[in-house]
């Protein structure tokens, strides 16, 4: 793996969250926290399922231990206070990637998790993880939004690689 392959994969996962976000600002406030079946839910709780992954995992790789809570429900009252957040750990996450090596993306790496168990990853698999895990709550949180008639649109890689030409 390399780094140009993962930062694209980065730009392909805040691509799609942008699209998700475009609908989630399209739906009303009681949409947005609307109890579901959903692992987390409502949609507010998937997405910030999501958010709470992306900046544990970076900072992680950035050699910190991340909250045991994470980020709640309540600190995200609408999708555009979300959405704000959001944006700020993106910048975080690019900043992390822009400096990565390629070296280093194929070293393995060890971290503590969550019951304090020393673990080691390959960095790679950590960074393929974040958009796949993404990947998976984006095809949730779409239904969710195309069941409130505010659909995303398409959000597959393809389309991506296809928009922007790769």
């Amino acid at each position: 793996m390399n780094t140009n392959d993962i930062r694209i994969l980065f730009e392909y996962n805040y691509w799609a969250r942008e699209r998700i976000m475009r609908a989630a600002l399209q739906i009303t406030p009681e949409q947005f926290i609307a109890p579901n079946t959903s692992s987390y839910g409502s949609l507010r709780g998937t997405l910030i399922h999501c958010m709470n992954a992306e900046r544990n995992w970076l900072k992680r790789l950035s050699g910190e231990q991340p909250a045991l809570i994470p980020a709640s429900e309540g600190e995200y009252p609408t999708p555009q206070s979300l959405e704000q957040a959001w944006a700020a750990e993106e910048a975080l996450m690019r900043s992390y990637l822009a400096g990565l090596t390629d070296d280093e993306l194929n070293q393995p790496f060890e971290y503590k998790n969550y019951k304090g168990v020393l673990t080691k990853m390959i960095k790679w698999g950590i960074l393929m993880q974040l958009v796949t895990h993404g990947t998976q709550h984006r095809a949730e949180a779409a239904a969710m939004l195309t069941d409130f008639n505010s659909s995303p649109g398409d959000v597959d890689l393809i389309v991506f690689l296809r928009e922007k030409g790769l």
